[in-house]
C-alpha cells in the first residue's frame, strides 16, 4: 500500500528511498517527481583521503550519490517531474503550494 495525502517533508523522505511521488491535486495524468541520484568518483575527491571515508557531498548524504567513472566531475543529485506529455521537467522546484500540500502521495 502506498502512502496517501501526506506533508511534503514525508514525501521527500520517500523520494529519497528511490520511490516517486506525486500531488493528488495535480491536474495532469502520469505526472510524478522522481529522484535523479548525483554521480561522483569518491576516490578523487579533493582533500579527503580515500573515497570510502566520504559521507556527506555538500551537505548531501553519499547515498544520494552514484559512483562515477574516473575522472568525472561530481553531479548533485536533484529532482526531475515527469509531465503530463511524457516530457521530463529536468530541476523541478516545488512551488510553496506544493511544499504547504498535505495531498502528497506515493506512486508506483
Amino acid at each position: 500500500m502506498n502512502p496517501t495525502n501526506i506533508s511534503f517533508g514525508e514525501a521527500l523522505s520517500h523520494l529519497k528511498n528511490g520511490q516517486k511521488i506525486a500531488r493528488a491535486g495535480w491536474n495532469g495524468k502520469g505526472m510524478f517527481v522522481y529522484l535523479n541520484k548525483g554521480s561522483c568518483d569518491f576516490d578523487s575527491v579533493p582533500n579527503v583521503p580515500g573515497g570510502d571515508s566520504i559521507t556527506h557531498i555538500d551537505g548531501v548524504k553519499r547515498e544520494l550519490f552514484k559512483t562515477g567513472d574516473t575522472g568525472t566531475v561530481t553531479r548533485l543529485p536533484n529532482l526531475n517531474m515527469r509531465a503530463a506529455s511524457g516530457s521530463t521537467v529536468t530541476g523541478w522546484l516545488a512551488s510553496q503550494t506544493d511544499i504547504l500540500a498535505e495531498d502528497w502521495e506515493v506512486v508506483e
